[in-house]
C-alpha cells in the first residue's frame, strides 16, 4: 500500500484518554478491514498503550487540548501527540521502585523511533510502531 492512511483527534479532558485509546483501536481495525493491512495483536496493544501514555502526559502537564495524529505508511504507524506546553519531558533513569512516571520509558521501549519537536506553541512527540510481528521494535534515538 503506497497511500497514507491517517486520523486525528482533539482531546481536552482526562476522560478523553480512553476515547483516544478507542480511536487508535478503531483506526487499526479499519486499517485491516478497509485497507487490508496486516496489524498484529501485539502491535494493536502497543499502539493503544503508547497512545494512552502520550495523551495522559499531555492532559496531565499541558493546559488546553492535545492533538493526536495516527498515520500509517510503509508498514508502520506513526503516533504523534501535540500539546501546548513548551517544557520538554524528562526521561528518568530506570527505577523499578519508583511509582509512576514510567510513561516515556514505555513509549521508547515499544517504538522503533522517538522524537520531540519544539513548535511555535508547545511541542510534538512522535514515535513509530511496526504493525506486523517479527520486526525489530527496539527504540533508536
Amino acid at each position: 500500500m503506497d497511500e497514507v492512511v491517517s486520523v486525528s483527534g482533539l482531546f481536552e479532558g482526562s476522560e478523553d484518554i480512553a476515547v483516544a485509546r478507542d480511536l487508535a483501536g478503531a483506526f487499526l481495525a479499519d486499517a485491516q478491514t478497509v485497507h487490508g493491512l496486516a496489524v498484529s495483536e501485539s502491535a494493536r496493544g502497543a499502539v493503544e498503550l503508547v497512545v494512552s501514555e502520550l495523551v495522559t502526559n499531555a492532559r496531565k502537564y499541558a493546559p488546553g487540548p492535545c492533538l493526536l495524529t495516527l498515520e500509517i505508511a510503509g508498514g508502520a504507524l506513526e503516533v504523534t501527540v501535540w500539546d501546548s506546553n513548551p517544557t520538554l519531558p524528562v526521561l528518568m533513569g530506570s527505577d523499578p521502585t519508583r511509582i509512576g512516571r514510567h510513561g516515556l520509558e514505555i513509549v521508547m521501549a515499544l517504538g522503533q523511533s522517538f522524537s520531540i519537536h519544539c513548535e511555535p506553541v508547545g511541542k510534538r512527540i512522535t514515535t513509530l510502531i511496526a504493525l506486523a510481528d517479527g520486526t525489530d521494535t527496539g527504540c533508536r534515538l
